[in-house]
C-alpha cells in the first residue's frame, strides 16, 4: 500500500466531506481511505465512491495518509481529481 501516488498527485481533496461533494460533482478520478479510522466516519465516502465509479484504494493509516498529502493532520480520506 504505497502512498506515492496520492504524495506525487497535482490536486487532491482532503477530508471525508469535501471528499463525497467532489466525488458527487464528478471531479475525483481515486479515493484513498485509511483502515485504521472508524467505520462510520469513512463509509460515506466509500457509498458515494462506489455509486460514482470512482476507484477505491485502502492504506494502512491516516497519519501516513496525512502525511502523504503533506500535512501534520491525519487524513481519512483523500480525493484525488480528474
Amino acid at each position: 500500500m504505497s502512498y506515492e501516488k496520492v504524495k506525487q498527485a497535482k490536486e487532491t481533496i482532503i477530508g471525508t466531506k469535501q471528499a463525497v461533494k467532489a466525488m458527487k460533482k464528478g471531479l475525483v478520478n481515486e479515493v484513498y481511505i485509511a483502515l485504521d479510522v472508524e467505520e462510520r466516519i469513512i463509509e460515506l465516502a466509500r457509498q458515494t465512491a462506489v455509486e460514482n465509479n470512482v476507484s477505491i484504494n485502502y492504506v494502512e493509516s491516516k497519519v501516513d495518509l496525512g502525511k502523504a498529502c503533506g500535512l501534520r493532520l491525519a487524513a481519512s480520506v483523500v480525493a484525488i481529481t480528474v
